[in-house]
């Protein structure tokens, strides 16, 4: 009797961890979590059953004549995708039950207290990179490209630095904006020469714009998990306005006027060879910043200007709706099919550069600022414009996803 009690307390305690890793790089929402906890205790034995919201999750789990119940605090902010792929072939050991319970503990527990695999100065390096790569989209300038090298660094710092202080977490992106608005206003934007201030600052603050919370959130509400994706539709907002705050905070400091934010690009210098290049920088720079292991690269690069090219075609036939759409399918159908793949890395990470090429988030910060500047036509046009393009990109992958089936047992984190 004392055995069974141990065994289904191992199990309890085993789906408890995996349950809070999984919401600490929960990317794809509520879905991918409930999915791989019922597989993994299906494969123990263990008759599970889960109610997920973004911050944490209600875990039942009966085996041996026991019955517990458990909650499980845990939300995602920087992904770890080191983690998330070692946990791939972990769950799926777990699901064909080739795994008990203790072990599982042990290897599950192995992932999570495994350090970085980047020092700080090349995650920092990663997140500059990041923004570096994302420019050219804002203003095809070398100026811009020369103000988000200073305005990344700056935000690249400080989300360094909130690594080591936990209180600079949860207000980082008010932080973030505000430093860069000040500098942004005070050294890169003095004169209308060089394009809008906002587009000067949005390559900089692109690491903390939620795009992917919104994706999530709608893919959610479209899975039918209502109450997870409204609550990760709010944090979102709540994330934007956060960057927003921080963007007036410069404007009042700094005395200049709030028609100041206009939002409009400079001509542009950029050759098209630095255009292709950049994307490259971009790949590098998040394989950096979110601990992607550097064997993926070549991959992660074929998927990105997969998307980019789909994107690109689609949107000069269709218009750029229809061409985001388009985009979103090849993507999801290209990282669901390679994601089946044992040797491969889970859908999310394949994902990922790809999805940040489809630039979501920052429409919904131009549409604030452009409101705050006295240009309510452009910020409700970015507003609505930001809805219908985060829709059609949630839609996208689920249609992608469809179209290339992921097999029944092998769960994916």
């Amino acid at each position: 009797m004392d055995t069974e009690r141990e065994a289904h307390r191992q199990e309890v305690a085993l789906l408890g961890e995996l349950t809070r890793l999984l919401l600490d790089t929960s990317g794809e929402g509520a879905e991918e979590v409930h999915r791989s906890v019922i597989a993994a205790a299906g494969g123990l034995g263990v008759r599970a059953n889960l109610v997920v919201v973004p911050d944490g999750a209600t875990v039942t789990a009966a085996s041996h004549g026991e019955l517990s119940t458990i909650s499980v605090r845990g939300f995602p902010e920087a992904f770890r995708m080191d983690q998330v792929i070692a946990l791939k072939p972990l769950l799926a050991e777990m699901s064909e039950g080739r795994v008990g319970a203790a072990e599982a503990r042990r290897r599950l527990a192995a992932i999570t207290t495994a350090r970085q695999p980047y020092p700080w100065w090349l995650r920092l390096l990663g997140i500059v990179l990041f923004a570096l790569g994302f420019a050219p989209l804002m203003q095809s300038t070398w100026y811009e490209v020369g103000a988000t090298a200073v305005l990344g660094t700056v935000t690249a710092a400080l989300a360094i630095l909130a690594e080591r202080v936990g209180r600079l977490a949860p207000v980082l992106p008010l932080v973030a904006a505000t430093v860069v608005s000040l500098v942004t206003l005070e050294v890169f934007a003095r004169t209308h020469a060089h394009g809008g201030p906002v587009l000067l600052m949005l390559p900089a603050l692109f690491y903390f714009v939620p795009g992917d919370y919104l994706s999530a959130a709608t893919g959610e509400l479209a899975a039918g998990f209502l109450t997870t994706g409204a609550i990760r539709l709010v944090y979102a907002v709540f994330l934007l306005v956060q960057l927003y705050l921080g963007i007036l905070l410069g404007l009042v400091v700094t005395g200049r006027s709030r028609h100041d934010l206009f939002d409009v690009a400079a001509t542009s210098d950029l050759p098209r060879w630095a255009l292709f290049l950049a994307w490259i920088v971009f790949t590098v720079g998040t394989v950096l910043a979110f601990a992607i292991p550097l064997r993926l690269l070549g991959r992660l690069l074929l998927l990105v200007y997969l998307t980019v090219g789909v994107q690109t075609a689609a949107t000069k036939l269709i218009g750029e709706v229809g061409g985001t759409f388009a985009a979103a399918v090849a993507l999801g159908a290209a990282a669901t099919w390679l994601g089946r793949r044992p040797s491969l890395p889970p859908r999310i990470v394949l994902l990922l550069p790809g999805f940040f090429t489809l630039t979501v988030g920052s429409l919904g910060l131009r549409g604030l600022t452009a409101l705050a500047g006295g240009y309510p036509i452009q910020g409700f046009h970015d507003l609505t414009k930001m809805i219908t393009i985060v829709t059609a990109i949630a839609t996208g992958l689920l249609v992608g996803s469809v179209i290339a089936p992921r097999p029944k047992q092998a769960p994916v984190a």
